[in-house]
Formats: structure tokens, sequence, C-alpha cells
């Protein structure tokens, strides 16, 4: 459980109605962001968060059992009385992606971006958590990775599939979300009693190998490592040359990323428009 901290006596007005809490949280999260660019002491730049509302209730989260696997958690089973889950998305500049389209491992900037990122989003998920406490609700706060299975490489409580049922976007055939702002980027969620407005599920099919009948691989061509493919994903290979990179930027941190299946893909930055012109 998240502890609350020492906010003196300001306390922000109370949202009305749940759909109001809803555009405060995204309000809120924006101001953080960018604030949180102004004051610290990051080289990584981000766009605006965007931000997905669901009922702890919504029914899919039983389904991440088989969708995810057998240890997934319910939102009830970390928080007592779980009415709410809040996912968000933090996406990079074009400026960070560029640099990772380049070689076969991941850049040096890349990297930045994914310890700094995971950083602001255990900051940002501890300033949300507190504002939501100031309602007087409880809030489990999540970390932003490293809680799999060292085993089989599965999250107990996956971000991805949590901010698809939030309404935040659909799965692209690399296995990664694509939202409004594309798939570069990083999520966080966590869980509140506090019950708000939930945020409906696209409609239709973000990735355009869904979309138009396998039309596009280009994520698929983009792995210099064989670990993607239309039929599968190996999730071990692929964490091999996460480690690889993290050996390479170990003076910087945990950075056991790679990134290569995100970059130079119609879907980095936003939803594509239309068909692709033709496979890679």
């Amino acid at each position: 459980m998240h502890a609350k901290a020492n906010r003196g006596t300001e306390k922000p007005d109370v949202p009305s109605t749940p759909v109001d809490t809803t555009r405060a949280i995204r309000a809120e999260s924006a101001r953080f962001v960018l604030q949180y660019q102004r004051t610290r002491a990051t080289l990584t730049r981000w766009r605006e968060p965007l931000v997905g509302v669901a009922s702890a209730s919504d029914p899919l989260f039983r389904s991440l059992a088989s969708a995810v696997g057998p240890a997934h958690a319910l939102p009830q089973d970390l928080l007592r009385g779980a009415a709410t889950v809040v996912a968000f998305f933090v996406p990079f500049t074009e400026e960070t992606t560029r640099s990772n389209a380049r070689g076969e491992e991941a850049s040096r900037e890349w990297a930045r971006a994914y310890i700094e990122t995971n950083r602001l989003i255990a900051d940002l998920s501890r300033h949300l958590a507190e504002y939501l406490e100031s309602f007087g609700h409880a809030v489990r706060t999540m970390p932003a990775t490293h809680r799999f299975d060292r085993r089989t490489l599965v999250s107990a409580w996956s971000h991805r599939h949590v901010a698809y049922i939030a309404g935040l976007g659909t799965f692209g055939l690399n296995n990664m979300l694509i939202t409004r702002h594309g798939c570069c980027g990083r999520l966080g969620s966590l869980i509140t009693t506090l019950e708000m407005e939930a945020d409906p599920r696209p409609a239709t099919e973000a990735c355009l190998y869904y979309r138009f009948g396998g039309t596009c691989r280009q994520c698929v061509a983009r792995c210099r490592w064989g670990a993607l493919y239309p039929q599968g994903f190996d999730r071990h290979r692929c964490y091999e040359i996460c480690l690889s990179n993290e050996r390479r930027f170990k003076a910087m941190g945990k950075a056991d990323v790679c990134g290569k299946c995100l970059v130079g893909i119609p879907c980095s930055h936003e939803i594509p428009a239309g068909a692709p012109r033709g496979r890679p």
C-alpha cells in the first residue's frame, strides 16, 4: 500500500462526479510530466501522457489468467475494495525513437529513456496516489517493471493488458500496445477505491497487420534477432537480447531493453491511417 506523504494543509478540490475525477487525473498527469521535465535532471523528454480508466470489476480482468498467465492478479487481490484501475502511457519523443532505429543494438538514448521513464512512472504513480488519497481513498501503486517470473518471464500484473482494458489502445503484432500516440513509450498503472468513469475500448484495430489481413509486418522485419514472427513471439530469445544491452549500459543502471520492433514503423508515434504500400 502506498504511504501518504506530508502535503501540509493544502488539499485539492474533490471532483463532484466520477467523470470529473477522470478529467482531473488526466490534467494532473499532464501537469506532472511537464513539470518533471522542467525541474528534474533528466535528458529524456516525453510527450503528453495518455490516461485510461477501467472498472476494477470489468470481466476482462478475469480473462488475464489465460491471456497472460495463471498467476495474474485481479485488482481486488491487490487492494481491498478496489473500484477503479488507472493506466497511463508516457510516450517518447521522435528524437528518442530515431536514435534507436540505427544499428542492431539499443541506442544509449533509448537505454537512458527506459531507465529515466521507469523512474518517472514511479514518481508519477506516487504523485497520483497522494492526489487520490487526499480524497480519502486508498491506492495501490505498481512498479513500472521487473516484477515478472524469472523462469517464465511472465508478470503477475501486466501494464500492457491492464492498459488495454482501460481503453488506451489495441495490441500490435509486436505485442506492444498501440495508443493514439503510438507504441514508443512506457506504461504504468495503479488501483484505487475511488470510483471513476471507465473509458470505452477502441472499436477498431490500430495494428495494420490485424486491420488489413496481414499486409504489414514491418515490426517483424525490424527485429534483428529472430525473436518476433507473425505466428508468435520467443520471449526468452527477446530477453537474451535485452540482457546483452543491459550489460552494455550497466554503468547507466538497469537497461534490460531493446525496442527495435517499436521504432521506424507506421505505429511508432500514432495510429496508422491506412493500409501500407507493401510488405517489407
